[in-house]
């Protein structure tokens, strides 16, 4: 995210400066100023933003007393503490979303397994343990069909003394996500509702916007998103992950910078999600976040057994010369995101098809 962003900051005339763990890291292989140290301890954070106007994020892992103490000592984070922690903690996220009003699954904290089985009880198995802190990427989350396996997580949470929480399992069509920034003037711009493909935690496509979403619940869709970054007080890229069901949107994540869903918007709008998280933090007016062809779809591109990825691009590009291809620097693991494709045109149907056989040939899924 830091790479891409670092990216977007370039032609505005930004000074960017990267805090990374290792200059092998994805941004500190592109930017030209780079601070090297623990980008979640308090030192290395606090000898940094000395240096810093703002102080952005592209996770939401630094921890909550480093954030405070940054506060504490005048640091200028966007967002801050108190909006980030609802990205944190899922467990203070949904007490704030269902506060507000906003559709949401039914869930509680759980501590033991007499807790999963008095909810499995009201909602019916299979239900979805959760952890509250520091999962991503379908980790920290367990759909489990029994209570012998709810044990399971439980046992492992308390070693490791993750807090969890349990939700229903939402009987959902399909999945969206809606992208709004907010400046601290109080400025907003809402993104096209797009649906996501989730395979194993993991999100595998985007298209934009989501084919056949009934008006009225893409309006209501954004309009919540919007509501939501004004409660939480939200500057920067808020990302509102949704179930679209029969009865309308349910808030499922938030989160609080650039975020995957919003990669296709570097080809297919008008102002990217990194450029207007960096016009959001740094409170300039925001872009348009107007698309710029009928359908924009994104994939993926997972690394896979064959590590010699680059060798297979150029074979992608001689075959699709309208593709985008999307490499962010990484290391090639089996599993691991290393990049993302995208095609722009009136069919997402055909859009789809050729992401999909763009990034299964990345992988070396394909000969």
């Amino acid at each position: 995210m830091a790479r891409m962003t670092h990216q977007a900051g370039i032609a505005l005339g930004v000074g960017f400066r990267v805090l990374a763990n290792s200059a092998t890291d994805s941004a500190a292989l592109v930017c030209g100023d780079v601070h090297l140290g623990d980008d979640r301890g308090l030192p290395d954070l606090l000898a940094f933003a000395k240096s810093c106007d703002v102080l952005t994020f592209d996770h939401e892992h630094v921890p909550e007393p480093v954030l405070r103490e940054l506060e504490r000592v005048g640091v200028m984070t966007r967002p801050d503490r108190a909006a980030l922690v609802y990205a944190q903690d899922k467990l203070r996220m949904r007490v704030r979303v269902e506060e507000l009003g906003a559709p949401c699954p039914r869930w509680r904290a759980v501590t033991a397994i007499d807790h999963v089985e008095a909810f499995a009880g009201q909602t019916g198995w299979p239900v979805v343990l959760k952890a509250a802190r520091g999962g991503y990427d379908g980790k920290g989350v367990w759909v489990v069909d029994s209570a012998a396996e709810a044990l399971e997580v439980l046992e492992r949470a308390a070693q490791a003394e993750v807090p969890l929480l349990v939700e229903e399992k939402v009987g959902f069509t399909r999945e969206l996500a809606v992208q709004v920034a907010r400046s601290p003037y109080g400025q907003v711009a809402a993104y096209p509702v797009v649906e996501t493909v989730q395979r194993g935690g993991i999100c595998h496509e985007v298209i934009a916007p989501a084919p056949g979403l009934d008006e009225d619940k893409a309006v209501r869709a954004q309009e919540l998103a919007i509501e939501l970054a004004h409660a939480l007080d939200v500057v920067g890229m808020l990302a509102v992950e949704l179930f679209e069901t029969e009865s309308g949107v349910v808030v499922n994540e938030l989160a609080m910078r650039p975020h995957n869903s919003g990669h296709w918007t570097i080809d297919g709008a008008r102002t990217s999600q990194f450029e207007q998280h960096l016009r959001a933090v740094l409170d300039l007016p925001l872009g348009s976040p107007r698309s710029t062809a009928p359908f924009t779809v994104m994939a993926n591109v997972l690394g896979g057994a064959d590590s010699d990825v680059y060798s297979r691009y150029v074979h992608v590009m001689a075959k699709d010369p309208e593709l985008k291809v999307h490499f962010y620097g990484k290391e090639v693991r089996p599993g691991r995101k290393i990049g993302h494709v995208t095609a722009a045109g009136d069919d997402h149907g055909e859009l789809l098809a050729r992401v999909r056989d763009a990034a299964a040939y990345l992988k070396g899924d394909q000969q």
